[in-house]
């Protein structure tokens, strides 16, 4: 009788497994069909951010933090990262625009390979909620300024152009910004000649989009080897782009500053003779330290340190 007990406890915790597991099955899809997960959800993925927040739940890093990100270096930022155990952040192989450098909040869109039912319930539902237009137009009528438009287009080219001229022409009026997609884009000509706007995308083609359908907005996606949440800080430059974790921007980009005093600083010194290259790559001596700060003194346009923000920097330095 005992060894029948067990059986039946053993076959209610199992039972009981199953029925777990099949809601969690039914909880997610449901949330890939809803296609925007909620608020909480949002902030529950990005919990180690302890700062504003827009309406939807995403990290609002500041407008003047975005313009700071312009003037670092990618590899910089990339160190930080490293550092703090970020591995899964930095994607690169793109084809550009041109060579203009962009920073920015992410707003992510996930596609899919489009099958007839779902993507006409999709469509259906959207034009309930006001949306109009095919499915890849819709992340556009949400971005905001300061926003750049992450796009998971499973590295379709031949139709898996998910922008053209026009779009990228909305999205530039609503974001001052430009996109990443991994996927394609069309009308290279015409955005070539877009002031200000950019695009990283895996290669441009003259089609259409065909055969996908957003199944994600403002959710968790893939870009080839990197991790991307709503929110992040998104550097992107000729390297590739990396996207930072909000509530590791303000250190990313602080780092990367002190970088960029510190390699000038180095390189006049160098060139002056006053102190060596093995002196200046390596930890620094209290004189350098003091010639540094005399340094920014005479350069206000690489902005203030105080001794105790240079000994912080310096106590933390790989690069």
């Amino acid at each position: 009788m005992q060894l029948v007990g067990k059986s039946n406890a053993n076959n209610m915790k199992l039972s009981q497994a199953i029925i777990l597991f099949s809601l969690s099955g039914m909880m997610l899809s449901a949330q890939l069909c809803a296609q925007t997960i909620s608020k909480e959800e949002i902030s529950f993925l990005t919990s180690e951010w302890k700062g504003e927040r827009f309406p939807d739940g995403r990290p609002k890093i500041a407008d003047n933090l975005l313009d700071r990100a312009k003037f670092i270096m990618i590899d910089d930022a990339w160190t930080v990262l490293k550092n703090e155990g970020y591995l899964n952040q930095f994607e690169g192989n793109w084809k550009m625009v041109n060579d203009q450098p962009m920073t920015g909040r992410a707003l992510t869109a996930m596609y899919l390979p489009s099958r007839p039912d779902v993507e006409k319930n999709i469509k259906e539902r959207g034009a309930t909620q006001g949306r109009k237009g095919n499915t890849n137009a819709w992340p556009i009528d949400i971005l905001t300024n300061g926003d750049i438009y992450i796009a998971d287009a499973f590295g379709k080219i031949s139709g898996g152009s998910i922008m053209g001229a026009t779009l990228a022409n909305s999205i530039y009026s609503k974001s001052g910004n430009g996109v990443v997609f991994d996927g394609a884009a069309r009308d290279l000509q015409e955005l070539s000649v877009l002031k200000g706007f950019n695009a990283f995308v895996r290669d441009f083609h003259p089609s259409f989009t065909e055969e996908m359908v957003l199944m994600g907005l403002n959710t968790a996606i893939r870009i080839g080897n990197a991790i991307v949440l709503p929110g992040d800080l998104v550097i992107a430059q000729k390297e590739g782009v990396l996207f930072v974790p909000a509530h590791l921007a303000e250190q990313v980009v602080s780092t990367g500053e002190f970088v960029v005093r510190k390699d000038k600083f180095g390189f006049e010194m160098v060139r002056s003779g006053k102190f060596s290259t093995g002196e200046i790559d390596s930890q620094w001596t209290d004189p350098i330290k003091v010639e540094f700060l005399a340094w920014l003194e005479k350069h206000p346009e690489m902005g203030k340190m105080t001794r105790a923000e240079v000994d912080k920097m310096m106590s933390k330095r790989t690069w």
